[in-house]
């Protein structure tokens, strides 16, 4: 009876432990998701302010600008920043 207690309790530890790697790598990515979030509603207050900034006839110019950047920021991330951060994956054409 008391073998089958530790098993059982060694069991349990060992699940308790997997389901809390799984909750703090769930947290990491909220975590992620709401920064990346931030930073697209902070381009977009740039480019309110830069628009009330500037004369009407450029505020075309302004946007396009700012879309520009937000594009190349995220090309630059996808093709560098990303695998320096999380490192070369075994198969490219694997999405996760």
């Amino acid at each position: 009876m008391g073998h089958t207690t530790a098993a059982t309790l060694e069991k349990i530890s060992g699940d308790i432990d997997t389901m809390m790697a799984d909750y703090n790598e769930s947290l990491d990515t909220i975590w992620m998701l709401v920064a990346a979030m931030l930073v697209f509603f902070m381009h977009a207050g740039f480019s309110l302010l830069e628009s009330g900034c500037v004369r009407f006839k450029n505020t075309q110019n302004i946007l396009a600008k700012n879309l520009c950047v937000v594009t190349l920021g995220f090309l630059s991330w996808y093709f560098v920043g990303y695998p320096l951060a999380l490192g070369a994956v075994d198969d490219p054409g694997k999405m996760a």
